[in-house]
């Protein structure tokens, strides 16, 4: 049973609804849209939204949406065909109205197409009702049952052999075949030599075959030396075959040992490598603002004409013929067409260190996205695939919710309370370290931060962020700030309970007036249930404003491991109905990667979550905001 049907244009126009057993389609497939469609996530072609699943289907000629929606717990083998169909017949019926790309005549449409709705729903369930699954097959009508019980006893010492000799039978008989048929071509006989069969024998040879048999005979007894000899000189043959000199051609009378000296090309654009890497600016600018990730492109003009130098050496047939190949006109595009395109964008992005998984999923939403889509009639299959591909990871890294920090201190500032920032991640991340680098940013913007100590496990943590501590006071003493003190630690020593700590800590800052509470937590890795289950109880005792994963950007699929099993350890874990999850990710030791940027990709594209920070040196000043562009700028690079 359906819960409802949609189809609508990718404008926002719904041009048909079935409506089933729900009363409203409009959260689902709202939810969709945001969770799937805009945020390029259509690898899979199915939703899960609360107690619904939602399957859909892309028609990019058309701009259309088919959206069907059923209850998850329930196994409807026949929605993909039902989808299909209604798709297929959808289009066919009313082409001309949806090829005006109109939105005046899409809404003066009728589009009435409810009967031959409800006529491909009976035929689909029909049609899943004949391929019902098949019956277990009994005991009594395997290959087993009809063996008998004598059949299956085995005597010591006689079937095992007797397997043997036939398998060694079988195994002679298998060497002895390729060579009987040229037994002239070994120097040594194999066996006796066949003798010619008489006519008495019921089987009567040819004169040809009487010959070859007498002849075979006589070289096997006399002819040994001429078969060495022959040998010899079959092994000295293949040395005499090749050139020993070059190829001279009678047109041009000279040597053209490589006749091709063009670069290779892929769609008639010649391939270039790119070796440019992301400039990282150091220092923070006026006023604590931060600066973006940004990529230098001043290379990149005299590297295309570098590269366009050596293709107009190429003939001007050639470069016709390369170019006519790679254009696609105006047909329509297939999976075919850009099946050998994707494969080379999926290797790119798991070599600048993107998940295996995520790279795969991101390739086969841009094959969803650009499926039955008409090209121009002077682009290729390269380009196109490159720029949705381009399109679509600027989206993944521009999330749905965009922290910003100094809004809502000032917002907590109104409220007379402090704004608390919880710091997790594994182990060596760089917590402490980047939790500085904040507090730092936070004192350029004149807020007073409070720092929690609650990392009460590992040797030497109290310590570091009481030198941290120091050394941002120097940085920014009272006597600066009218007398008041900018930056405090809040710490109780070694063993303690972690999420009391930060309750006290919470408290002090409110009766102090600070601005900002950073809480530090120990490093744990994502299988340790109960370091987890200690996370997730400090974050539910204390529901701070802002929870930031810390995670490395050297690492690639387990950075996708770690996110995904914190966040189901803080959902498992937690005692709250509805738990308290990661919000954003702070990415650190940015600048030890080069152009290898996937990582940032993996963390968002599976949590969903914005990067808040980006990590780029040792000093305080090092902290960035991240730039979409710049970083798939540097991605996209070969």
């Amino acid at each position: 049973m359906l819960d409802f049907f949609t189809i609508f244009s990718k404008g926002g126009l719904v041009l048909w609804c079935f409506q089933g057993v729900s009363d409203s389609c409009t959260g689902p497939v709202n939810a969709l849209i945001r969770s799937v469609l805009l945020q390029e996530r259509g690898g899979n072609n199915s939703f899960n939204h609360e107690a619904l699943t939602l399957k859909y289907k892309l028609d990019n000629q058309f701009e259309l949406v088919f959206v069907v929606g059923f209850q998850k717990i329930l196994t409807l083998t026949y929605v993909d065909k039902l989808i299909d169909d209604v798709h297929r017949l959808f289009r066919d019926k009313y082409r001309t109205e949806i090829q005006q790309h109109n939105a005046l005549s899409l809404l003066n449409g009728t589009f009435d197409f409810h009967n031959d709705f409800m006529r491909l729903l009976r035929e689909a369930e029909e049609s899943s009702k004949i391929r019902a699954p098949t019956a277990m097959k009994k005991f009594e009508d395997s290959e087993k049952a009809k063996k008998t019980v004598k059949s299956m006893i085995e005597f010591r010492g006689e079937k095992p052999k007797e397997k043997a000799k036939s398998n060694k039978k079988n195994k002679g008989a298998k060497k002895e075949g390729p060579e009987a048929t040229s037994p002239a071509s070994k120097g040594a006989p194999i066996g006796k030599p066949d003798l010619p069969v008489s006519p008495g024998d019921g089987v009567e040879l040819s004169k040809e075959e009487l010959m070859r048999k007498k002849r075979e005979e006589f070289m096997q007894k006399h002819g040994r030396g001429a078969d060495k000899s022959s040998k010899s000189s079959k092994s000295d043959a293949p040395k005499e075959k090749g050139k020993k000199a070059p190829r001279v051609w009678g047109l041009s009378g000279r040597a053209n040992e490589v006749l091709d000296y063009s670069p290779p090309t892929t769609n008639g654009t010649p391939e270039t490598t790119l070796q440019e890497d992301i400039n990282l600016i150091r220092g923070t600018q006026a006023g604590g603002q931060l600066q973006d990730l940004d990529c230098s492109s001043s290379d990149d003009e005299g590297i295309t004409q570098n590269s366009a130098k050596p293709s107009a050496t190429k003939g001007a047939l050639g470069g016709m013929f390369g170019m006519l190949k790679g254009l696609v006109g105006s047909k329509s595009l297939s999976r075919e067409d850009m099946e050998s395109v994707l494969d080379k964008m999926r290797d790119h992005l798991i070599a600048k260190n993107v998940a295996a998984d995520i790279a795969l999923q991101l390739c086969e939403s841009v094959a969803n996205k650009l499926e039955g889509k008409v090209m121009g009639t002077f682009s290729t299959v390269t380009s196109t695939v490159k720029q949705a591909l381009q399109e679509s990871l600027v989206q993944i890294l521009q999330p749905q919710r965009r922290v910003d920090m100094l809004r809502d201190i000032m917002d907590a500032q109104r409220r007379q309370r402090p704004y608390v920032v919880t710091f997790c991640g594994v182990n060596g991340v760089g917590k402490s370290t980047n939790l500085a680098k904040i507090s730092f940013w936070l004192l350029e913007n004149n807020f007073s931060v409070l720092i929690a100590a609650c990392d009460t496990f590992r040797a030497g943590a109290v310590e570091q962020l009481r030198t941290h501590t120091r050394r941002l006071s120097a940085l920014h003493p009272p006597e600066n700030h009218g007398g008041r003190t900018m930056v405090h630690l809040f710490e109780k020593g070694y063993g303690k309970d972690a999420a009391g700590i930060a309750m006290e800590a919470i408290s002090f800052a409110r009766n102090q007036a600070f601005d900002v509470v950073l809480v530090d937590t120990a490093g744990r890795m994502q299988d340790n249930a109960p370091l987890m289950t200690a996370l997730a109880k400090l974050i539910a005792v204390n529901t701070p404003d802002l929870v930031l994963f810390v995670g490395e950007a050297l690492v690639g699929n387990e950075a996708v491991d770690q996110l995904v099993k914190f966040n189901k350890a803080l959902a498992d874990h937690s005692m709250a109905q509805t738990p308290r999850l990661i919000d954003g990710i702070v990415l650190t030791k940015f600048d030890t990667i080069d152009d290898k940027v996937g990582a940032a990709i993996s963390m968002t594209y599976i949590t969903s979550k914005p990067i808040v920070f980006v990590g780029t040196g040792q000093t305080y000043s090092d902290l960035r905001s991240l730039n979409a562009k710049a970083v798939v700028a540097a991605l996209m690079k070969a």
